[in-house]
């Protein structure tokens, strides 16, 4: 009888906030300082596989860099893709992606694009076999939504339009399919948007993972779809985690039958973004 190795992975899911340091000062080194966030986390929590969000491709508000690109290479992650959710900037003027499997940037072809765009991505030590994107749509209205003051003492609500929410899926060599997203912050449509990739994911070949910013407080994600999460942790305001709005999720029937298993990675605060980087150690 042949047995299958066993296959470990550190996997964390981090909302970047584009790279904003926290409390936001008047001037930032954007690449010093988003490089410097990376290596800590790097030494931090030793990740194999990394799930982004809210992160910034050449934009002038982050001092132009290809934010995917250089965390991956402080993390030493060899294999990284980007997937841009729209072209420009948010809050400000942009235009939604029409070809989201055209739009991806990976290791592999990120010499020519230097759009202005924002997006999810992902990176890793391990080979990729396959990418996928699911679009998961948009609310038609906006909310308000709290944010730090400029000067950092305090916060302040803004109203936010809702902007083109996406999955960005790799299946890894490894047996692995690892899902990060950024869902809606409005009520009601972040639930049909996460059923909608966790029905996507129960499609696809391999051991399947979610992570991401789920906008969805309390837990609420294992009770409203067929992933549970596998670690409880506040994550979101980064400067006193109070509520818990990041999640790295696997499926329900995988843990019930113990064929997947998982131990808490110890968070650091890198001192950018107003959520901090979640880990677990997932085993098969």
């Amino acid at each position: 009888m042949v047995v299958a190795p066993v296959q470990k992975m550190r996997v964390i899911s981090w909302n970047l906030l584009h790279g904003q340091k926290i409390p936001p000062t008047g001037t930032q080194n954007w690449q010093v300082e988003l490089e410097t966030a990376a290596k800590t986390v790097s030494d931090k929590m030793q990740p194999d596989f990394l799930a982004l969000q809210e992160v910034d491709n050449f934009q002038s508000r982050s001092g132009f860099i290809n934010q995917s690109k250089l965390i991956a290479e402080s993390m030493q992650l060899k294999h990284w893709a980007y997937l841009p959710t729209l072209i420009g900037t948010p809050g400000e003027k942009w235009r939604a992606v029409k070809d989201l499997n055209q739009a991806i940037i990976t290791s592999e072809n990120h010499q020519s694009n230097d759009v202005a765009s924002y997006g999810i991505a992902l990176a890793t030590n391990q080979p990729i076999k396959k990418l996928y994107v699911k679009k998961l749509g948009r609310s038609l209205i906006g909310m308000p939504l709290l944010i730090p003051k400029d000067n950092g003492k305090g916060v302040r609500f803004i109203y936010v339009k809702d902007e083109p929410r996406v999955a960005l899926i790799a299946e890894l060599e490894n047996g692995f399919t690892i899902a990060t997203t950024h869902l809606s912050f409005v009520p009601g449509v972040n639930i049909f948007q996460l059923n909608k990739i966790s029905s996507f994911l129960k499609k696809l070949a391999g051991i399947s993972v979610l992570m991401g910013d789920l906008n969805l407080p309390a837990n609420l994600p294992s009770k409203l779809s067929g992933f549970r999460s596998v670690l409880s942790q506040s994550t979101y305001p980064s400067w006193g985690p109070k509520i818990q709005f990041d999640y790295i999720m696997a499926r329900k029937s995988l843990l019930k039958d113990s064929l997947l298993t998982h131990q808490e990675i110890k968070s650091t605060n890198p001192g950018i973004s107003d959520h901090i980087p979640i880990g677990v150690m997932l085993q098969i």
